[in-house]
């Protein structure tokens, strides 16, 4: 049996293992079967809490998305954590490490639960696409659907910006962006729509994962894309499925993600369910 908790960033959701004492060793299979919606215990990923590798990290974070591959980063999975952890702890603030590097997080006195991402990455190599190009204007046309901006938070993001997220049949056109050829490693779909130069509404299609109610490195790279094509501040509130995050990306190039999160619910999974 293995004990869990489930838990979400505005119905971004997760399987959550603790493994800082040893004992957990999960394939692809495993991961999948606890994923699964309808036969496990359902999420967009699941992460296991290991003991830290490097000096100052309270744990180190791995991350897989709900297909059994591996993220190296998760926003809200992130912030979830953190605020487990510093509960735990009796601690404001945390550092968390992950593949994608240390993550810095804090407890405000609302209880809203910040992140700091680290910088973005924005060469195409970084992202990484398959060639040289332009990572503001990506050379992709899809159904109508062209030039997206590319960034890495974490992981690849691509970026399309429209009138009205709502009439987009993401179901359709996110795994064909996932899978392009331009992306080796795949990569996360965002439609954004502008709404002011302080506030974007944007929708996910997450690699791995599909269609989520919300992605706190999505929520991110939407808004440096669109600072970037200069429709924003850096100073953003971003309205997605599940709810509303705070993002800011400083001059520094640092991104910090800012928003609720919640425990759903604990219990034991039973290996045997693994067929």
């Amino acid at each position: 049996m293995i004990l869990f908790k489930k838990m979400h960033g505005l119905g971004n959701d997760f399987v959550v293992l603790d493994a800082r004492s040893g004992g957990i060793l999960l394939g692809r299979d495993q991961v999948r079967a606890m994923s699964d919606r309808r036969r496990g215990i359902g999420c967009d990923q699941l992460i296991v809490i290991e003991p830290p590798r490097l000096t100052g990290a309270a744990a180190y974070l791995r991350i897989f998305n709900a297909d059994g591959s591996a993220s190296a980063a998760c926003g809200n999975g992130t912030r979830c954590i953190a605020a487990a952890l510093m509960e735990e702890l009796g601690k404001g603030t945390i550092t968390l490490e992950t593949s994608a590097g240390l993550l810095e997080a804090s407890i405000s006195d609302n209880e809203q639960i910040t992140v700091n991402m680290g910088s973005a990455l924005l060469n195409w190599h970084e992202i990484p696409l398959a060639e040289e190009q332009d990572t503001l204007n990506v050379g992709i046309d899809v159904d109508g659907f062209n030039k997206p901006v590319a960034v890495n938070v974490g992981n690849p993001h691509c970026v399309f910006f429209v009138d009205d997220v709502d009439t987009i049949n993401l179901e359709c056109l996110g795994p064909q962006i996932e899978h392009n050829p331009i992306f080796p490693e795949r990569t996360n779909v965002e439609i954004v729509e502008v709404r002011d130069e302080n506030h974007i509404r944007i929708r996910v299609w997450e690699r791995g994962v599909g269609i989520t109610l919300a992605c706190g490195s999505g929520a991110c790279a939407s808004v440096i894309a669109a600072h970037r094509r200069q429709l924003t501040d850096r100073n953003v509130e971003v309205t997605l499925d599940g709810g509303t995050l705070s993002i800011e990306w400083l001059r520094t190039g640092d991104v910090l993600m800012t928003g609720p999160v919640a425990v759903s619910f604990t219990g034991m999974w039973n290996e045997t369910s693994i067929k």
